[in-house]
């Protein structure tokens, strides 16, 4: 919608506040293209490229997507943390990462990973360690309802930190 995710809306106020917070961000605030917002040693994808119905991709959205996500960590070769908003972030991150069809081979089965907040796993790949964390989505559902608060988001980011140093 703006030209940048997250921006423009109480989902993104929340995920800004929380980079800010933790140095991954200029500023706590991402209004529009332009408005002076960087990020700092972090970028920010999506499973889904589109915007489809009730913010509910299918499957065959996602599948038309994975190359997306995969060519993203083709190219961040100092990658050392994945942070995934949500348990479809997760299971697309995994798909990528398992060693099935066009999978990296650095993981054998999705079943030891299971999505909960501030859940974390170490995965070994070829010439580093990579921190795997999970947060709840930001999405107003899960911030209205007390799901996820800023607290919570931001020592989520915070142990992103840790890792990045």
């Amino acid at each position: 919608r703006t030209g940048r995710m997250f921006t423009g809306d109480r989902s993104g106020d929340f995920l800004y506040r929380a980079m800010h917070a933790s140095g991954f961000a200029t500023q706590p605030t991402a209004t529009h293209t332009g408005d002076g917002l960087e990020l700092i040693g972090a970028i920010i994808t999506a499973a889904a490229h589109c915007a489809p119905p009730d913010n509910k991709p299918t499957r065959d959205e996602l599948a038309n997507c994975a190359q997306y996500l995969s060519r993203t960590i083709d190219l961040l070769s100092e990658l050392r943390v994945v942070l995934c908003l949500g348990k479809l972030a997760l299971d697309a991150v995994l798909r990528d990462f398992r060693g099935r069809g066009q999978g990296r081979g650095w993981i054998d089965r999705l079943a030891p990973y299971r999505f909960a907040h501030a859940a974390e796993y170490r995965i070994e790949t070829p010439g580093r360690s990579l921190l795997l964390l999970c947060s709840y989505h930001p999405s107003q559902q899960n911030t209205f309802t007390g799901r996820l608060t800023d607290g919570m988001l931001r020592a989520v980011f915070e142990r992103a930190r840790e890792v990045c140093g």
